[in-house]
């Protein structure tokens, strides 16, 4: 397929990352897809996808393993992300987990590193973490995942609280709460979301609406619901594809442009909030 320029997004820092990559949860679970899933990676990176997004708990490890892999010798290609679980993110812990991810990644620094969700460690551990490694080079930037307004609230009050680069949420067709708060929320805090499962681990995609929208623009379902998640401006997408034929399509989501019948289509059959709603999480 032709490679049309990848539309980028920017974070507070200045820096531009693409608005579709690569997301890897599920992956390294099978040691039969291995060699596909390796395979979808590098034909991402060739297709401008050069987000690609693990963390420390997919596969215990494995998925991070499988990313270094895949990325060997095209690491300075990749803007690439990793999470901390919120058990190891005291200072210390927090470092420690990174260096693990480093050492599985084959590469000597993150360009990105998130809180994966919030647990009982008190967040100024974790941001003295994010700070240490930091100033040790091992990361250029830090964020959080699965935080809601009144999680980002408190983290903009702590010191150097105010420097998350993105807020990583659930978001796709089924899954719209955040559309109430967080959203606009982010979008006036200059903060992109990028958004995990925004296909609903493929389990929309037999919705027969869903299906006519898709038909309607010779596009499959997948990708539909993938272009209706990228309408949002200041959001990024890391579907997780699997083979490098589903890596290609994918990135052919980013030619679909939905109609406003679409849009209104989608919005009977998936409602928008219509009021505040708890964060959702997978």
């Amino acid at each position: 397929m032709a490679t049309a320029t990848m539309p980028t997004i920017a974070l507070p820092s200045g820096e531009r990352i693409p608005r579709l990559g690569l997301g890897t949860w599920g992956h390294a679970e099978d040691p039969r897809r291995r060699r596909d899933e390796i395979a979808g990676l590098r034909r991402g990176l060739d297709l401008g996808m050069t987000l690609i997004d693990t963390a420390e708990m997919y596969g215990e490890g494995e998925a991070e393993s499988l990313v270094g892999e895949a990325i060997a010798g095209r690491r300075d290609q990749v803007f690439l992300v990793s999470k901390v679980l919120p058990h190891h993110a005291t200072r210390s812990g927090t470092i420690a987990a990174c260096r693990r991810s480093l050492a599985r990644l084959g590469t000597d620094h993150l360009d990105l590193y998130l809180l994966h969700w919030r647990g009982s460690v008190p967040l100024p551990e974790t941001l003295a973490g994010f700070t240490a490694l930091m100033r040790a080079g091992a990361i250029r930037h830090w964020g959080v995942s699965n935080f809601d307004v009144a999680d980002l609230t408190e983290l903009s009050g702590l010191p150097g609280g105010d420097g998350a680069e993105t807020d990583q949420v659930l978001y796709n067709l089924t899954r719209r709460g955040i559309e109430w708060d967080l959203v606009p929320h982010c979008q006036r805090l200059g903060v992109p979301i990028m958004a995990y499962s925004p296909l609903e681990r493929g389990r929309m995609l037999q919705h027969p609406v869903l299906a006519a929208v898709a038909a309607r623009h010779g596009a499959t379902a997948a990708q539909a619901a993938l272009a209706w998640v990228l309408r949002v401006e200041g959001l990024a997408a890391v579907p997780r594809a699997s083979t490098p034929a589903h890596v290609e399509q994918d990135r052919a989501a980013l030619e679909l442009q939905l109609t406003p019948r679409d849009l209104a289509d989608l919005d009977r059959e998936f409602p928008p909030p219509s009021g505040p709603r708890t964060l959702e999480m997978l």
